[in-house]
Protein backbone atom coordinates (compact mmCIF):
# COMPACT_ATOMS: atom_id res chain seq x y z
CA UNK A 1 0.00 0.00 0.00
CA UNK A 2 2.95 2.34 0.86
CA UNK A 3 4.67 2.06 -2.58
CA UNK A 4 1.28 2.73 -4.39
CA UNK A 5 0.78 5.71 -2.65
CA UNK A 6 4.39 6.74 -3.07
CA UNK A 7 3.96 6.06 -6.86
CA UNK A 8 0.56 8.50 -6.68
CA UNK A 9 2.54 11.31 -5.41
CA UNK A 10 5.09 11.14 -7.59
CA UNK A 11 3.06 11.04 -10.18
CA UNK A 12 1.37 14.21 -8.57
CA UNK A 13 3.89 16.52 -8.31
CA UNK A 14 5.44 15.75 -12.19
CA UNK A 15 1.52 16.58 -13.40
CA UNK A 16 2.12 19.74 -10.88
CA UNK A 17 5.55 20.55 -12.34
CA UNK A 18 4.26 20.47 -16.02
CA UNK A 19 1.17 22.43 -15.28
CA UNK A 20 2.44 25.16 -13.31
CA UNK A 21 5.15 25.60 -15.99
CA UNK A 22 2.55 26.75 -18.78
CA UNK A 23 2.96 30.55 -17.50
CA UNK A 24 1.07 33.45 -19.15
CA UNK A 25 3.23 36.58 -20.34
CA UNK A 26 2.92 39.86 -20.98
CA UNK A 27 5.89 41.38 -21.68
CA UNK A 28 7.81 41.86 -18.77
CA UNK A 29 5.14 40.59 -16.65
CA UNK A 30 4.88 36.87 -15.96
CA UNK A 31 1.69 35.24 -14.16
CA UNK A 32 1.77 31.80 -13.16
CA UNK A 33 -2.25 30.04 -12.67
CA UNK A 34 -3.35 28.69 -9.60
CA UNK A 35 -5.11 26.02 -11.48
CA UNK A 36 -1.95 23.38 -11.48
CA UNK A 37 -1.22 24.46 -7.57
CA UNK A 38 -5.41 23.32 -6.83
CA UNK A 39 -5.43 20.12 -9.41
CA UNK A 40 -2.13 18.63 -7.18
CA UNK A 41 -3.79 19.83 -3.75
CA UNK A 42 -7.15 17.73 -4.34
CA UNK A 43 -4.75 14.99 -5.31
CA UNK A 44 -3.01 15.31 -2.56
CA UNK A 45 -6.00 15.80 -0.19
CA UNK A 46 -7.38 12.08 -1.56
CA UNK A 47 -3.84 10.82 -0.42
CA UNK A 48 -3.58 12.14 3.13
CA UNK A 49 -6.96 12.37 3.93
CA UNK A 50 -6.65 16.65 4.84
CA UNK A 51 -7.97 18.29 1.75
CA UNK A 52 -7.40 22.02 3.27
CA UNK A 53 -3.82 21.17 3.76
CA UNK A 54 -3.35 19.40 0.97
CA UNK A 55 -4.84 22.86 -1.00
CA UNK A 56 -2.50 24.70 1.00
CA UNK A 57 0.46 22.27 -0.11
CA UNK A 58 -0.77 22.07 -3.72
CA UNK A 59 -0.30 25.86 -4.21
CA UNK A 60 3.00 26.19 -2.92
CA UNK A 61 4.30 23.20 -4.86
CA UNK A 62 2.77 24.55 -7.94
CA UNK A 63 4.68 27.60 -7.36
CA UNK A 64 7.75 26.25 -7.18
CA UNK A 65 7.55 23.53 -9.40
CA UNK A 66 6.81 26.22 -12.40
CA UNK A 67 9.82 28.10 -11.12
CA UNK A 68 8.12 31.60 -10.89
CA UNK A 69 6.16 32.80 -7.99
CA UNK A 70 2.85 35.05 -9.04
CA UNK A 71 3.92 38.21 -11.26
CA UNK A 72 6.94 40.50 -11.58
CA UNK A 73 6.18 43.01 -9.54
CA UNK A 74 9.67 45.69 -10.08
CA UNK A 75 7.95 48.38 -11.96
CA UNK A 76 4.71 48.58 -9.46
CA UNK A 77 6.89 48.36 -6.48
CA UNK A 78 8.80 50.94 -7.86
CA UNK A 79 5.81 53.30 -8.33
CA UNK A 80 4.30 52.74 -5.17
CA UNK A 81 7.48 53.85 -3.61
CA UNK A 82 8.03 57.13 -5.65
CA UNK A 83 4.29 57.84 -4.48
CA UNK A 84 5.41 58.44 -1.17
CA UNK A 85 5.13 54.95 0.35
CA UNK A 86 9.32 54.80 1.38
CA UNK A 87 8.69 57.71 2.98
CA UNK A 88 6.16 56.90 5.18
CA UNK A 89 7.13 53.62 6.69
CA UNK A 90 5.33 51.87 4.55
CA UNK A 91 6.90 48.58 3.01
CA UNK A 92 6.17 47.18 0.23
CA UNK A 93 7.38 43.92 -0.55
CA UNK A 94 6.84 40.49 -2.73
CA UNK A 95 5.71 37.42 -0.49
CA UNK A 96 6.43 33.75 -0.96
CA UNK A 97 3.10 33.07 -2.72
CA UNK A 98 3.58 35.58 -5.85
CA UNK A 99 1.57 38.21 -4.14
CA UNK A 100 2.84 42.26 -3.65
CA UNK A 101 2.06 43.42 0.48
CA UNK A 102 1.67 46.84 0.69
CA UNK A 103 2.03 47.06 4.51
CA UNK A 104 0.39 50.44 6.02
CA UNK A 105 0.73 51.26 9.65
CA UNK A 106 -1.79 53.07 11.16
CA UNK A 107 0.58 56.35 11.91
CA UNK A 108 -0.48 57.16 7.83
CA UNK A 109 -3.57 55.28 7.66
CA UNK A 110 -6.31 56.08 10.59
CA UNK A 111 -6.15 57.95 13.78
CA UNK A 112 -7.39 56.03 17.02
CA UNK A 113 -10.94 54.89 16.72
CA UNK A 114 -11.22 56.20 13.34
CA UNK A 115 -11.86 54.21 9.83
CA UNK A 116 -11.17 57.42 7.99
CA UNK A 117 -8.18 57.79 5.50
CA UNK A 118 -5.84 60.46 6.92
CA UNK A 119 -4.91 62.64 3.40
CA UNK A 120 -1.17 61.02 3.44
CA UNK A 121 -1.81 58.36 2.23
CA UNK A 122 -4.45 59.07 -0.75
CA UNK A 123 -1.45 59.80 -3.19
CA UNK A 124 0.18 56.02 -2.44
CA UNK A 125 -3.47 54.49 -3.08
CA UNK A 126 -3.77 56.26 -6.08
CA UNK A 127 -0.98 54.61 -7.45
CA UNK A 128 -2.37 51.62 -5.90
CA UNK A 129 -5.85 51.81 -7.95
CA UNK A 130 -3.79 53.35 -11.20
CA UNK A 131 -1.18 49.78 -11.22
CA UNK A 132 -4.91 47.81 -10.75
CA UNK A 133 -6.46 49.98 -13.64
CA UNK A 134 -3.54 49.57 -16.10
CA UNK A 135 -3.02 45.82 -15.11
CA UNK A 136 -6.78 44.31 -15.43
CA UNK A 137 -5.45 40.56 -14.44
CA UNK A 138 -4.58 41.72 -11.42
CA UNK A 139 -6.65 41.93 -8.09
CA UNK A 140 -6.19 43.58 -4.39
CA UNK A 141 -7.24 42.34 -1.22
CA UNK A 142 -7.40 44.39 2.07
CA UNK A 143 -7.02 43.19 5.63
CA UNK A 144 -6.91 45.22 8.48
CA UNK A 145 -5.44 44.67 11.84
CA UNK A 146 -5.86 46.36 15.37
CA UNK A 147 -3.78 45.57 19.02
CA UNK A 148 -5.08 43.99 21.13
CA UNK A 149 -6.12 46.64 23.49
CA UNK A 150 -9.81 47.33 24.23
CA UNK A 151 -12.13 44.69 23.27
CA UNK A 152 -12.02 41.95 20.71
CA UNK A 153 -15.51 42.50 19.47
CA UNK A 154 -14.88 46.42 18.66
CA UNK A 155 -11.54 45.88 17.36
CA UNK A 156 -12.99 43.31 14.89
CA UNK A 157 -15.79 45.32 13.88
CA UNK A 158 -13.15 48.74 13.83
CA UNK A 159 -10.43 46.46 11.49
CA UNK A 160 -13.26 45.35 9.35
CA UNK A 161 -14.16 49.50 8.56
CA UNK A 162 -10.94 50.06 7.80
CA UNK A 163 -10.10 47.37 5.12
CA UNK A 164 -13.73 48.41 3.76
CA UNK A 165 -12.57 52.08 4.10
CA UNK A 166 -9.47 51.34 1.65
CA UNK A 167 -11.91 49.24 -0.54
CA UNK A 168 -13.96 51.78 -1.33
CA UNK A 169 -11.25 54.78 -1.94
CA UNK A 170 -9.89 52.09 -4.44
CA UNK A 171 -13.20 51.84 -5.78
CA UNK A 172 -13.54 55.39 -6.30
CA UNK A 173 -10.53 55.81 -8.54
CA UNK A 174 -12.20 53.43 -10.75
CA UNK A 175 -11.07 49.95 -9.55
CA UNK A 176 -14.27 47.87 -10.26
CA UNK A 177 -15.59 46.13 -7.02
CA UNK A 178 -15.53 42.74 -8.45
CA UNK A 179 -11.57 43.01 -8.32
CA UNK A 180 -11.29 44.45 -4.53
CA UNK A 181 -12.20 42.21 -1.43
CA UNK A 182 -11.77 43.53 2.05
CA UNK A 183 -11.36 41.59 5.30
CA UNK A 184 -11.42 42.45 9.31
CA UNK A 185 -8.84 40.04 11.65
CA UNK A 186 -9.31 42.55 14.76
CA UNK A 187 -6.79 41.49 17.43
CA UNK A 188 -5.99 38.03 16.06
CA UNK A 189 -3.13 38.26 13.60
CA UNK A 190 0.08 40.15 15.70
CA UNK A 191 3.34 40.74 14.39
CA UNK A 192 4.82 41.96 17.20
CA UNK A 193 4.30 41.53 21.08
CA UNK A 194 1.32 43.54 22.25
CA UNK A 195 2.86 44.17 25.88
CA UNK A 196 4.88 47.23 24.72
CA UNK A 197 3.28 50.12 22.98
CA UNK A 198 6.00 49.77 19.99
CA UNK A 199 4.77 46.36 19.14
CA UNK A 200 0.78 47.75 19.32
CA UNK A 201 1.70 49.94 16.91
CA UNK A 202 2.98 47.43 14.61
CA UNK A 203 0.04 45.26 15.02
CA UNK A 204 -2.26 48.22 14.31
CA UNK A 205 -1.87 48.37 10.44
CA UNK A 206 -3.77 47.75 6.85
CA UNK A 207 -2.47 45.63 4.32
CA UNK A 208 -3.12 45.61 0.90
CA UNK A 209 -2.67 42.42 -0.67
CA UNK A 210 -2.37 42.61 -4.88
CA UNK A 211 -2.31 39.36 -6.95
CA UNK A 212 -2.37 38.36 -10.48
CA UNK A 213 -5.12 36.19 -11.91
CA UNK A 214 -5.15 34.38 -15.37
Amino acid sequence: MKKTVSLRLVTLLAAGAVLAGCATQQGNQTAVGTGAGAALGAGLGALIGDSSRAAAIGAGIGAVAGGVAGYNWNRITGQINQSGASNMGIDVAEQPDGSLKVNVPSTVSFDTDSYTLKPQLRPVLDTVAQSLNENPQLRAKVVGHTDSTGQAAYNQTLSENRARSVVNYLARQGVAQTRLSSEGRGQNDPIADNGSAAGRAENRRVEIYLYATQ
